[in-house]
């Protein structure tokens, strides 16, 4: 009920009008906000790192750590593997950018509230927040229930760390539902005493930790009454890896998930990170940037399939909505792939083999990942953050 309730404030809100990434004034500030943020410590800045065109080469870095990427033994015990190169929220951001212009569709409404779940996502694959472990939290929608800090130490990621730092601080006063920290991380509240909470700048911070890790490169551009930075893809390699497993996981036809699907071997949570880039690139409506080398009918299937995947995920325990089931709550998200298919029905094509089987090879490797089964309060943290997700598009 208030999942809803905080999407339809967005809405009001207004279309495309978003305070923290698009202004002008608030790009060049951003340098010396980075400073100003950034924990780094000289020594760790003054290493051989190159930068593919980076403003701040030779500086403090914008987003990220580099001693996040050395993590000792009893770290990766804890955690279950070592930290990706890339966060998710990089990899959506990545997958939205056009290569050569470097900037992101200006008419895409989604991705800015869709980053603000990818970090909460984050937060909870590296441990670092889960939902209260109250017994009666079962009696709330998934959305609805308290999100509390469970380790507040610094993950090297800059948007990261100032989150995590806003709801541990603000969890002393009262611990919050999903979807509040997903409206307040994104500035949708009326309440003018935490609109404090909002994260500003942050598709612009992420491309520019994007360059810091040499993936994109910063150019400055004009667009005919301004200037403006934008950031042209640097590595091709890393954004086709990226598109290569997101179409391999889309694509699949068996049970199995495929080696190309998923990140390198030793990659924390390897599974279910490739679930929620493919989920959040797809509430994030850059999804279909992955599928340029797809033929019309083969995209509508990866649509659809990465809909029913989303299907099974937004509920807890994962897999636990059982699609096409008779009495089944139908989500957002297969009322959507439901539609999707009866179009392609009425316009001649025929009726897909159903992916069923390969979702639930998917379920079935995430649930190896889990800590304790269904009682595992990071996953089922993650399972209400796609939830809110999932109804974006209904709204706008």
């Amino acid at each position: 009920m208030s999942s809803s309730g905080g999407l339809s404030r967005r809405r009001v809100g207004g279309g495309s009008s978003f305070n923290d990434e698009d202004d002008d004034t608030g790009r060049r500030a951003g340098g010396a906000a980075g400073h100003s943020r950034s924990s780094t410590p000289p020594a760790a800045t003054m290493g051989t790192t190159q930068h593919a065109g980076s403003a701040f080469e030779g500086g403090n870095k914008i987003a990220f750590d580099p001693r996040d990427l050395q993590q000792d033994a009893s770290e990766e015990a804890k955690i279950g593997g070592k930290m990706p190169r890339l966060t998710i929220m990089e990899e959506v951001l990545l997958l939205g950018i056009k290569d050569k212009q470097g900037y992101l569709s200006f008419w895409n409404d989604n991705i800015s509230y869709a980053l603000r779940g990818c970090i909460l996502i984050e937060l909870a694959l590296r441990r670092r927040i889960a939902l209260v472990r109250d017994p009666n939290r079962r009696r709330v929608p998934v959305t609805e229930r308290i999100v509390e800090v469970i380790d507040d130490r610094q993950t090297g990621e800059t948007i990261l760390d100032e989150a995590l730092k806003m709801i541990k601080s603000q969890q002393d006063v009262e611990k919050l539902s999903i979807n509040s920290w997903i409206d307040l991380l994104s500035g949708e509240t009326w309440n003018v005493m935490k609109i404090g909470f909002q994260l500003k700048q942050v598709r612009e911070r992420l491309a520019k930790g994007l360059v810091d890790k040499g993936v994109l490169r910063t150019e400055k551009r004009n667009f005919l009454l301004f200037d403006m930075a934008t950031h042209p893809v640097a590595d091709v390699r890393t954004k086709e890896s990226i598109i290569n497993r997101v179409v391999s996981l889309l694509t699949s036809t068996t049970s199995a998930v495929p080696p190309s699907a998923l990140d390198k071997e030793g990659v924390q949570c390897r599974v279910l990170r490739a679930v929620c880039l493919v989920c959040a690139a797809y509430t994030a409506s850059v999804l279909d940037n992955a599928f340029g080398r797809l033929g019309y009918e083969e995209r509508e299937a990866a649509f659809q399939r990465c809909d029913e995947i989303l299907g099974e995920f937004v509920c807890w325990p994962f897999g636990s909505n059982s699609l096409g089931a008779s009495g089944a709550p139908m989500t957002a998200a297969t009322a959507a792939g439901r539609r999707r298919q009866a179009t392609r029905l009425a316009s001649g094509g025929g009726l897909e083999i159903s992916g069923r089987d390969v979702v639930m090879g998917l379920v079935n490797e995430v649930r190896k990942e889990a800590v304790g089964g269904d009682e595992d309060v990071g996953f089922e943290l993650i399972a209400g953050v796609l939830e809110v997700l999932s109804k974006l598009d209904s709204l706008l």
